[in-house]
C-alpha cells in the first residue's frame, strides 16, 4: 500500500524503483530483528562493564567487591550471547547500533535497575532457568519495547521500520518465551522469503498495472461520494482488495476484507473502514451473483 502511494505521489511512472524499495523494505526487517535482540546482549556488556570497574575503585565496598552478578549471568541473555548464528548475522548485517549510541542501552539499563521487576529477581544470587526466562520476557515487554525514546530513534534510523516493530517484537517475545535450556538460537526468517516476496510483487505489480479496470469496480458503488474526495489511501485499499478478490484465487474472501479493514483502520481516516466494508460487501455479492469470484478450496467464500 504504502509502495503504490508514494509511485502515486512521485508521479514518475518508475515501478521498477519502487518495486525495488518494496523488496528493501522487507528485507530490512531482519535487520530490526536483530537491533531489538542485540539490545538485549548490550545490557549484559554495559552492566558488566559496571561491575568491573566498581570493584576496581579504591575505596571498594563489600557489594561491590562481590556484587551479586545474577543479571549479567542471565542464562537466556548467556544462550543469546552464545548463539554463533545471531553473531554471524549481526557481524554480517553490519549491526552496530547501539555500539555508536549506547545512551540508549544507558537508559534502558538505568530503567531496569530501577524497576520493581529488576529489584525482586536480584533478591537471590542463584540463576534459574525459568526465573531467568520469564525475568527477560517482562524486562524487553515492559521495558524495552514500550520506551518512546527508543522508538524514536528507531523511526529516525529507518522510516519503514516502524510499520515493522509490532511485528518483530511480537516475534522476539515469542522466541524468548518459547526458548529452553537446549535451545540453538538464530534469527528467524520473518517472511517466507520466495512465497512472501512473490506475493508481495504479485499484489503490487497487478494491482498498479490494473488500476484503471480495478477501479471500475467500485465508482458506480459510491453514489453518494465524489471519487474525488474519497481519501487517496481509501482508493488504493479498495483497489488491492478487489484485486485480491478477482486475481488471488487462494486467499479467502473473509480474510482479504479483514486484513484491508485493519489496514484502513490505521492508516486513513477515522470512517474508512465502515466506508470501505461497505463497498467490499457488495462487491463480493455482485461477484458472486456473476460468478466472478472464483476462489480455490473449501471454506474460501
Amino acid at each position: 500500500m504504502q509502495s503504490i502511494y508514494a509511485l502515486h505521489q512521485s508521479q514518475s511512472g518508475d515501478l521498477e524503483k519502487e518495486e525495488k524499495f518494496l523488496f528493501y523494505s522487507l528485507e530490512s526487517i531482519q535487520d530490526l530483528y536483530l537491533v531489538m535482540i542485540s539490545t538485549l546482549l548490550e545490557l549484559k556488556k554495559m552492566e558488566e562493564v559496571f561491575l568491573d570497574k566498581s570493584s576496581k575503585k579504591h575505596l571498594v565496598t563489600t557489594e561491590e567487591r562481590n556484587p551479586n552478578r545474577k543479571f549479567v549471568e542471565n542464562k537466556v541473555i548467556g544462550l543469546l550471547t552464545e548463539s554463533n548464528h545471531l553473531t554471524i548475522s549481526l557481524e554480517n548485517r553490519k549491526i552496530d547500533n547501539w555500539e555508536i549510541h549506547d545512551d540508549y542501552i544507558q537508559l534502558l539499563l538505568r530503567l531496569i535497575k530501577e524497576s520493581d521487576l529488576y529489584a525482586k529477581y536480584m533478591t537471590t544470587r542463584e540463576n534459574n532457568f525459568e526465573e531467568d526466562k520469564q525475568f527477560i520476557v517482562d524486562v524487553f515487554t515492559e521495558i524495552i519495547v514500550p520506551n518512546e525514546k527508543l522508538y524514536d530513534y528507531l523511526e529516525d534510523n529507518k522510516l519503514t521500520w516502524i510499520d515493522d516493530i509490532p511485528l518483530v517484537n511480537t516475534e522476539i517475545i515469542k522466541q524468548l518465551k518459547a526458548i529452553k535450556e537446549t535451545t540453538e538460537v538464530r534469527m528467524p526468517r520473518l517472511y517466507k522469503d520466495v512465497d512472501d516476496k512473490d506475493f508481495a510483487k504479485n499484489l503490487f505489480r497487478k494491482t498498479i498495472l490494473n488500476e484503471k479496470e480495478l477501479a471500475k469496480h467500485y465508482i458506480d458503488k459510491t453514489p453518494n461520494w465524489d471519487t474525488e474526495r474519497i481519501a487517496e489511501l481509501d482508493t488504493i485499499v479498495l483497489k488491492m482488495a478487489i484485486c485480491e478478490f478477482l486475481k488471488f484465487p487462494s486467499i479467502p474472501v473473509k480474510v482479504t476484507i479483514n486484513e484491508y479493514l485493519e489496514v484502513a483502520k490505521e492508516y486513513s481516516t477515522p470512517k474508512s473502514s465502515i466506508f470501505i466494508n461497505g463497498i467490499l460487501d457488495n462487491l463480493v455479492k455482485e461477484f458472486q451473483a456473476n460468478n466472478t469470484l472464483l476462489k480455490v478450496g473449501r471454506g474460501l467464500m
